[in-house]
């Protein structure tokens, strides 16, 4: 699983989710900058088309909560870029009540996972067909340090059984999910040109989770002040997506800019990212594709 080098041939394609709000704005300003061609993709119609318009990028319209939304975004996408060089999933959340979605998941695993596993393997066809014309190209998810509370059990994914703690378990059980998926990738990508990483922003002073009310809580007794600024948090969301070497192997979880962060022990279980990827399969309703 070697990393891939920069190749000079022309204008790049990054399609960013979440970027309507929090870091994924932030990236999308400075990957358009950097000369990139920017879809960014969020679920609020005015304001993703605002940060579009503001930047200078094209908006498509997703939410993560209908899967059926993420199938016309892949249509909508591969029929507008030929090329594909980086996708990079961002969009999620934490949700303080447990709810579950249009197509019969937990909103916290599908908008975390399950969306972005469908959009990576909807996609996966034109992003081989851009590394096969040697351009190097990444997947990049953003995972959380909160994987280190999280605890994945295949046969309650989506929390039916389990104590629901105000979100924050099924949230960390989200984002160890997320660097299982990212490591399976990598290890099936092998080859291909296409290299997969994960990486902590670190804890930001957004808008991020006030559902929660120890979010809140916490937003209030520090008047805001808690957490690193947004611009600083987007960092390694940049850094990933970037026409730039990563100087670390497909696979690996960053720590915001530092490789190989913290992660729960079964992150590093190979067999449990291969029944985590048929489980999602079935889930999402897709074949295999890697």
């Amino acid at each position: 699983m070697s990393e891939t080098t920069p190749h000079d041939g022309g204008q790049r394609t990054i399609i960013l989710t979440g970027a309507s709000s929090g870091i994924g704005v932030v990236a999308a300003g400075r990957l358009v900058e950097q000369g990139n061609q920017v879809a960014v993709v969020g679920r609020n119609p005015e304001r993703t088309r605002a940060v579009a318009e503001r930047i200078g990028a094209t908006p498509f319209l997703a939410d993560f909560e209908r899967l059926d939304d993420v199938h016309a975004l892949a249509e909508a996408v591969t029929a507008r870029y030929e090329r594909i060089d980086v996708l990079a999933n961002n969009a999620g959340g934490l949700n303080a009540a447990r709810e579950v979605t249009v197509d019969g998941h937990e909103r916290t695993i599908q908008t975390n996972h399950l969306a972005p596993f469908l959009l990576t393997n909807l996609l996966l066809p034109r992003l081989r067909e851009t590394a096969a014309q040697g351009h190097p190209v990444r997947v990049v998810s953003t995972a959380s340090l909160a994987n280190l509370f999280g605890h994945v059990r295949l046969d309650d994914l989506e929390f039916e059984q389990r104590p629901w703690l105000g979100g924050w378990r099924a949230y960390g059980t989200a984002k160890l999910v997320t660097i299982l998926f990212i490591r399976e990738l990598a290890e099936r990508l092998t080859g291909t040109g296409i290299d997969a990483y994960t990486f902590h922003p670190g804890t930001i002073a957004t808008n991020f989770g006030q559902s929660s009310p120890l979010i809140r809580f916490g937003g209030a007794v520090t008047r805001g002040g808690y957490g690193i600024p947004v611009e600083e948090g987007a960092a390694p969301l940049v850094m990933l997506t970037a026409d730039a070497p990563v100087g670390a192997p497909s696979g690996t979880y960053f720590d915001r800019l530092k490789a190989n962060g913290k992660v729960r022990r079964q992150a590093d279980d190979a067999q449990l990212g291969r029944d985590l990827w048929t489980l999602s399969e079935r889930l999402v309703g897709v074949g295999s594709v890697v």
